[in-house]
């Protein structure tokens, strides 16, 4: 099983909690301001996870889909937006279950990019990005800086929840891949979880991005709007425009 099968289960809701929901809502509105978006656009939030982003965009006026393959993170998501108006659809991000321009705006955050380790999947799910975008429509993607992460990488990280679980968190590079194994230890006894994305520079990035018929307007280095800088930006915020 690929470990981004695996990983996105009901450990995972324990694991990234602290991921908390007015930071999301920070993180929207400027994405909201960057992309000049109107009230009432359709606005797919690709892989969605538990629903953070997604819930304030609808909150704050827009239609909006949630997609994401985990059906434990759609269940929450689900539950936790009861009430709203958000179609939430399982689904893979290198073949979207949607047709062609259905809809004004994609968002794609938190690192929900670089999961593949062959270059050509990676590429699939940006073919997709601009297939579903209406033309000229706006797209934002949040991705890892590749420099930062290899300067300022913790190797390892414990802590304890109130239930008494145990997280165990090591981190390491190997070659182009930023890795992570998270233990978890609790009255059911351990678990192990593995991550791995894929680090890309922002050239490489713009460059499978144009290939996929994406143009980069700007590139920032974090969601207080700071310029890129490769050494010291801690993401890679890319917002442009699908080509017409």
């Amino acid at each position: 099983m690929p470990w981004y099968e695996e990983s996105f289960g009901e450990d995972y809701l324990i694991v990234y909690r602290h991921r908390n929901r007015s930071k999301a809502e920070r993180e929207i509105r400027s994405a909201v301001e960057w992309l000049h978006l109107k009230p009432g656009s359709e606005v797919l939030d690709l892989c969605c996870g538990t629903g953070r982003h997604s819930i304030v965009l609808e909150k704050i006026g827009f239609k909006v889909t949630g997609v994401d393959l985990s059906p434990v993170l759609l269940n929450y998501a689900q539950k936790y937006a009861k009430g709203e108006g958000i179609q939430y659809v399982q689904g893979d991000m290198r073949n979207l279950p949607f047709k062609q321009n259905a809809f004004d705006v994609v968002m794609n955050l938190f690192t929900s990019f670089g999961y593949f380790t062959d270059d050509a999947e990676n590429q699939k799910v940006l073919d997709e990005i601009a297939r579903v975008t209406r033309p000229d429509g706006p797209f934002l993607i949040d991705f890892l800086n590749r420099e930062y992460v290899k300067n300022n990488l913790v190797p390892e990280s414990q802590r304890e929840e109130e239930n008494g679980m145990k997280i165990t968190e090591e981190r390491w590079i190997e070659g182009d891949f930023v890795r992570k194994k998270i233990m978890v230890t609790d009255a059911k006894g351990p678990r192990e979880y593995h991550e791995r994305v894929k680090m890309y520079s922002r050239e490489q990035m713009m460059e499978m991005m144009e290939t996929a018929g994406l143009l980069v307007k700007e590139v920032r280095g974090d969601f207080t709007g700071s310029a890129y800088d490769q050494e010291t930006s801690p993401r890679m915020i890319f917002t442009g425009r699908v080509m017409g």
